[in-house]
């Protein structure tokens, strides 16, 4: 089903009235109803599908069964449902508060913060509500004034009425007057520091707690400017977008509107009644309902009399990815933006010898580090992308088995969420650095790619129309029957005959030197007859492994890169040709380009990022 009525969660806060109930109908079992939560997926108040085949069930059970498509695609930067709204009935003032940025917040409180804008549906003659301060005051005289009780003589006391909007970020002290009945969107986030309550004391008979250290930690101490550069949105930021609806049932009796798959719409009807009908759906509404359209509905007929709001999630602007490259000796860590700009990197040695907890714990801490020191907030990023050595879950974010590393079922994804509570996808890192080369070097313009990493072991990964095709382990493919024992404890892969330890040993079998790949390369190019057959022996044995990837994957493009260096003149064009005469049909069919990766240990990073 397409069209959801929602039950909201009532919140009986000693400064609540009782319109919500009287005039909206809202369900109260006792003499105060001050909030009720009418679109909410948090666990502190879930509200509760009322029709159709998931009457009884929570939207987010709705959510679990269905799929996160119904959220829509500018949804999947969010880790959690993006958006609670409310009714907010203030029969007496609220308490002087401020709410977190996500940084602190994630930091302190283990969720993230909260922006919110509200809209006065209702208001008293005289009523006013506090936003920001009357001019900018110091640190220490915020912290004098509430040790002395006169805070409010520094707060912009803003009088409202009917139709205002007040748009909230976080860090903005704020407090909703009494008499004024609200409409409020906001962060999916419960975390708000309350710093001054008039003496009020609780159920309990004790005053309520105070949260004077943490607020002095994130409110702004200069006033807030009223901003009017939402239109012709009610108000727009990168967590929601809300728009105003009106039919007048004169003029105005019928309103089309469309539910793309971008995101999904939640309508709040704040006054009026009528009908609105989704997918040949028709449910009627009153004053008070909320619905939830899902993603990709299509069209929508509202019919009848009404004011309602209509919250959307937009596409995230100046959005960032952070991809993150596992190495057995050192982790790469880098901030990717949408042109696949690698804007700020850092790296940490990984000590695979430490417990993995440990490992994930560090990388966790140096992403929010780096993340501060270039000025970018957790929610400017959309998601996260891993690389690591091993054998990858990529549906659950779990490490299965990395030698490498030493780790074995390490749920990755899951272990690295407190650091970074936004989309984190896994992926084995030779995946991970042909996605990178694909997108943004050497195989950029191709869709299917075959990419080799010759070093001290064989890896790469395979591209299949721009995705990675998981699992493949090209450097274990068997080209010699019964040949050279491999690590991976089969004989005759390709990588027991062109990794670089492969190499160096065939070298020194035939010169008893250590030799280097490039001094390898470099003296069978000046003529040194005995490691001329050793480069000999090596290009054809990789030439080999190339034309059975090329004859089963029919890439575009084949690329090499690690520590060996493929530069080298020899190599491409040998296997060049190997592949003109050893793939299926020859010259006559369509052979791949063979060529260097270009990127180096950017392109592990970029790929990473790139499965976000």
């Amino acid at each position: 089903m397409s069209i959801l009525k929602l039950k909201p969660c009532g919140k009986d806060y000693l400064w609540g009235g009782h319109r919500l109930a009287e005039e909206y109908g809202k369900e109260c079992r006792g003499d105060v109803l001050a909030e009720t939560w009418e679109l909410s997926c948090h666990p502190d108040g879930p509200s509760v599908i009322a029709n159709g085949s998931y009457a009884g069930k929570t939207l987010q059970q709705y959510i679990e069964e269905q799929g996160k498509a119904v959220l829509g695609t500018h949804c999947r930067r969010f880790r959690d449902f993006p958006i609670l709204v409310k009714f907010i009935d203030a029969k007496d003032n609220l308490s002087i508060q401020v709410h977190p940025d996500n940084r602190y917040a994630l930091t302190h409180e283990g969720q993230y913060g909260k922006t919110e804008m509200w809209y006065v549906m209702d208001a008293g003659k005289d009523a006013f509500l506090y936003y920001g301060f009357r001019k900018e005051i110091s640190a220490a005289e915020f912290e004098r004034r509430l040790q002395e009780d006169t805070l409010l003589e520094v707060l912009n006391a803003v009088p409202v009425q009917k139709g205002d909007v007040l748009f909230i970020e976080s860090g903005t002290l704020h407090a909703i007057g009494k008499d004024i009945l609200i409409a409020e969107i906001q962060q999916n986030s419960n975390v708000t520091y309350r710093v001054y309550d008039y003496g009020r004391v609780g159920k309990d008979g004790r005053k309520r707690d105070l949260h004077i250290e943490k607020a002095l930690a994130v409110t702004k101490l200069v006033p807030i400017l009223r901003d009017k550069s939402s239109y012709p949105h009610v108000a727009d930021c990168d967590y929601f977008t809300v728009d105003k609806l009106n039919l007048d049932g004169r003029i105005l009796k019928k309103l089309e509107g469309f539910v793309s798959e971008d995101s999904f719409a939640s309508i709040l009807f704040l006054d009026g009644k009528g009908q609105i009908t989704v997918a040949g759906e028709t449910v009627a509404f009153q004053k008070g309902d909320s619905f939830f359209i899902s993603a990709g509905s299509g069209g929508f007929e509202i019919e009848g009399v009404c004011d309602a709001l209509v919250t959307t999630i937009r596409e995230k602007a100046g959005p960032v990815r952070i991809g993150i490259d596992i190495g057995s000796s050192t982790t790469r860590i880098g901030l990717v933006d949408v042109h696949q700009k690698l804007l700020a990197a850092s790296s940490l040695p990984t000590r695979p010898e430490r417990p993995a907890d440990e490992i994930i714990g560090e990388i966790g801490e140096r992403v929010q580090a780096l993340l501060a020191q270039e000025g970018i907030e957790v929610d400017q990023c959309v998601g996260a992308g891993v690389g690591v050595p091993g054998t990858v879950d990529r549906r659950k974010g779990v490490v299965v088995y990395s030698n490498n590393i030493h780790w074995e079922d390490v749920r990755l994804a899951e272990m690295l969420e407190p650091y970074l509570p936004i989309p984190i996808q896994v992926a084995n890192d030779a995946d991970c650095t042909a996605l990178g080369e694909t997108v943004a070097g050497a195989g950029k313009g191709y869709q299917n790619v075959v990419m080799l990493t010759l070093g001290t072991g064989v890896g790469g990964g395979v591209i299949v129309a721009g995705e990675i095709v998981g699992g493949s382990e090209p450097g274990h493919m068997a080209i010699v029957e019964d040949g050279e024992p491999c690590t991976c404890g089969r004989r005759g892969c390709l990588e027991a005959y062109v990794s670089t330890p492969a190499l160096v040993r065939a070298a020194k079998c035939a010169t008893g030197n250590a030799l280097c790949p490039e001094e390898i390369f470099a003296a069978a190019e000046q003529g040194d007859w005995e490691l001329q057959k050793v480069v000999e022996t090596y290009l054809r044995r990789l030439g080999t492994g190339v034309v059975n990837l090329v004859n089963l994957f029919r890439p575009q493009l084949v690329l090499f890169g690690g520590t060996t260096p493929v530069q080298n003149e020899r190599l491409l064009p040998f296997v060049q040709e190997m592949v003109k005469q050893g793939c299926f049909g020859g010259g006559k069919g369509e052979l791949p380009e063979i060529e260097a990766a270009a990127l180096g240990n950017e392109a592990g990073i970029i790929g990473a990022a790139s499965l976000v």
